[in-house]
C-alpha cells in the first residue's frame, strides 16, 4: 500500500519504534496484513487500531509472523484487531475472490502479472494453470479471453476456493479444476500434447515440473510461462540472469526455444527477484 504505516502512527509511537517499523502492507479485500518486528510487538494493538480507524474499509488486521513457506506456500498470520476472521473477498479487474489468507498462498502483488497475461492470451486457446491456487490467474484470462482452462492446485483449501471463485465469476463452464499433485495429474494420456499455454507460477519450484509441462505442450509448440527466484548482485541484471537460468534448464531436454519476454514481477528479499519468462517452446 502506498499509504505508509508509519505516518498514520507518527506521534503515537516513539521515534525509534518508528524507524523499525515496516512501512507497507497488504491488503487483501477488508483484511490488512502487516508485519511487525518482535521489538515493538508489544504496541501490537495500538498498530492494528490504528489502521482500522484510519483506512477505509478494513475490518481485520493481521500480523504475518513469517515469510512464505512450506508445499502450500503460507504465511503465518496471527490476529491483531478488528474482526478475527480469515476469509474475505478480494476484487480485482471486474473479478471477484474468496481468499482465505490463512490456508491457501494469494499475493494482491501479483495483479498486475495476471493483467499482463491476461492480455497475451488469445482467443480459442487451451490453457494449463499448474499452480492455481484459488484460481485467480484462470479467471481474469477466461473473463479477458474466450479459452478454456485446466487448474491444478496440491492444497485441498485453494482447490476448493478455485471451484467456487470460477462459480462467483460465472467462468465454471470454461474453467476445469483439479486437486492433485501436478505431475501425478499430468500424466495422464489425456493431457499428453494438449495444451497451447501453460503457466508455472511457482517459483520456487517450477523447475521441478518442467518436463511434464513440456510433455503437456502440443506437438506444434506453445508458451510457457515460467516463474523464477533469481539471486542477482544488481536489480539490472536480475533479467539476464533469469534468462541464463531458464536456458540451463531447457538445455536438459530436446526442445527448440525462442525466449520473447522477462521481467521482474517483484522484490523478494535483498537481492533476491521473482521473475517470469515467456518463451515459446516445440519439443523436436
Amino acid at each position: 500500500m502506498s499509504k505508509h504505516l508509519k505516518m498514520l502512527l507518527r506521534g503515537t509511537l516513539p521515534e525509534d519504534e518508528l524507524k523499525v517499523l515496516y512501512s507497507s502492507y497488504d491488503i487483501i479485500g477488508d483484511i490488512a496484513i502487516i508485519k511487525i518486528p518482535e521489538s515493538i510487538m508489544h504496541n501490537k494493538h495500538v498498530i492494528g487500531k490504528m489502521l482500522i480507524e484510519n483506512i477505509k474499509n478494513i475490518k481485520t488486521v493481521l500480523n504475518q509472523s513469517n515469510s512464505v513457506s512450506g508445499e502450500y506456500r503460507l504465511r503465518g498470520v496471527d490476529f491483531i484487531a478488528g474482526q478475527e476472521k480469515y476469509l474475505t473477498i478480494y476484487k480485482e479487474f471486474g473479478c471477484k475472490f474468496l481468499v482465505n489468507v490463512a490456508t491457501s498462498y494469494f499475493s494482491p502483488r501479483l495483479s498486475t502479472e495476471r493483467l499482463r497475461i491476461s492480455e497475451l492470451v488469445r482467443s480459442g486457446e487451451s490453457v494449463l494453470n499448474m499452480f492455481a491456487g484459488v484460481g485467480t490467474f484462470s479467471v481474469v484470462m477466461v473473463k479477458k479471453k474466450p479459452i478454456r482452462v485446466l487448474n491444478i492446485d496440491s492444497n485441498l483449501d485453494a482447490y476448493i476456493l478455485s471451484v467456487i471463485n470460477s462459480n462467483i465469476n460465472r467462468a465454471g463452464q470454461r474453467i476445469v479444476s483439479l486437486h492433485g499433485d501436478a505431475r501425478k495429474i499430468l500424466q495422464s494420456p489425456n493431457y499428453l500434447n494438449s495444451f497451447d499455454r501453460i503457466l508455472l507460477p511457482l517459483p520456487e519450484r517450477a523447475h521441478e515440473f518442467l518436463d511434464v509441462a513440456l510433455s503437456s505442450l502440443k506437438p506444434s509448440g506453445g508458451t510457457l510461462h515460467f516463474f523464477s527466484h533469481v539471486k542477482s548482485e544488481t536489480k539490472k541484471n536480475a533479467v539476464s540472469d533469469s534468462e541464463t537460468h531458464v536456458t540451463r534448464l531447457l538445455s536438459k531436454f530436446d526442445c527448440s526455444y525462442q525466449i520473447d519476454h522477462t521481467q521482474i514481477v517483484r522484490d523478494v528479499a535483498p537481492r533476491i527477484y521473482q521473475t517470469v519468462t515467456d518463451l515459446f517452446v516445440r519439443r523436436k
